[in-house]
């Protein structure tokens, strides 16, 4: 394991095109993410198509400023991370072509990470004792998993969502309601004045022996309450449904925890993706871990969403371990990590 080397970590998974440089396991030398949220705003979700060439413009001068700012240039590089898939076709393909075409340029070696996998190691820049095996929930707009570490570059896939991620449902809701995109922090924020108790929102998978997560129950129940709301005339109380469909999408992640926990005996619990960042949600799981003598591992909201610091780790990881890409790499929308349980 070489820790001076120097990783340049490449996501474009989405809508955020972000460039970071690491040296070694957690020196952070560089990280710039440019987000694209005021060009999607207006449509109320990510345009593919809007979005890959958002990508396109901003990923040579993100890097270029990217060594600019560190001091360095490019044959200071020893290695280059890139997101491969999970995510958006057009948006991967940037990253990807992008990456081949300077490691064949600058003569540095490729590896093509996990976008998810990256979520995970966020944790692992922010807590470098955190070794497997360990739990992670990695809640985003597109995934809700529970995965087991069980070893370095391990993975075992104990449950995921049946329909909606949670993220997702945020996003659905918050649209329903008015309030904009992303959904998540316009849901958290509204929630703050709110009563959580006001409505009883359906916890999706409550008392199922597996882990499995369902969102799609919380989303129609709330839609259903806010049109029988208007075909009534009654004002909407924005402020105490948010709290509830918080509460009730918290408790569903929460219980499924709890579920993973007692049936892998793990002891160690982290948290990742974009709804890491929910403040009821990381709150809720460091009681939890604190009323049962778990350790909790939590990112800070910095590293929840969207960054390359987090594909640089997994990548230098990866590399270290021996792994290696070629200039055959190729996205993939739909790659999973992890084994099924």
């Amino acid at each position: 394991m070489n820790r001076d080397l120097i990783t340049l970590g490449i996501e474009t998974s989405c809508d955020d095109t972000a460039v970071a440089l690491l040296r070694g396991e957690n020196e952070i030398l560089s990280d710039l993410t440019l987000s694209q949220t005021a060009a999607h705003s207006p449509f109320g979700g990510v345009l593919p198509e809007l979005a890959s060439r958002k990508h396109q413009e901003a990923i040579i001068p993100l890097i270029r400023e990217a060594l600019s700012g560190a001091g360095l240039s490019p044959r200071d590089a020893g290695l280059i991370a890139v997101t491969a898939g999970p995510g958006l076709m057009g948006s991967l393909l940037v990253g990807v072509m992008t990456a081949k075409a300077l490691s064949q340029g600058w003569n540095v070696p490729l590896i093509g990470v996990n976008h998810l996998e990256g979520h995970m190691f966020a944790n692992v820049l922010a807590h470098p004792d955190l070794k497997p095996p360990f739990l992670c929930l990695v809640v985003s707009g597109g995934h809700t998993e529970m995965i087991s570490a069980r070893a370095n570059r391990d993975y075992v896939l104990l449950g995921s969502t049946r329909d909606d991620a949670a993220g997702e449902a945020y996003d659905k809701a918050a649209k329903l309601l008015g309030l904009g995109y992303p959904g998540g922090p316009a849901i958290e924020r509204s929630a703050a004045g709110g009563d959580g108790g006001a409505f009883a929102f359906p916890i999706g998978m409550k008392g199922t022996k597996e882990v499995e997560f369902s969102f799609s129950g919380v989303k129609t129940s709330l839609r259903t309450l806010v049109e029988r709301m208007k075909a009534n005339g009654d004002e909407i109380p924005v402020a105490d449904i948010c709290a509830s469909f918080q509460r009730a999408v918290t408790e569903a992640l929460l219980s499924k925890a709890s579920l993973a926990v007692r049936k892998t005996g793990v002891r160690k619990i982290a948290l990742s993706g974009g709804v890491a960042a929910n403040t009821a949600l990381r709150e809720g799981l460091t009681e939890l871990g604190d009323a049962n003598g778990w350790e909790v591992f939590l990112p800070p909201k910095s590293y929840c969403t969207d960054n390359a610091l987090m594909i640089a780790a997994a990548g230098y990881a990866a590399y270290s371990a021996g792994e290696r890409s070629d200039l055959s790499l190729a996205p993939d929308p739909d790659w999973s990590a992890w084994r099924e349980s």
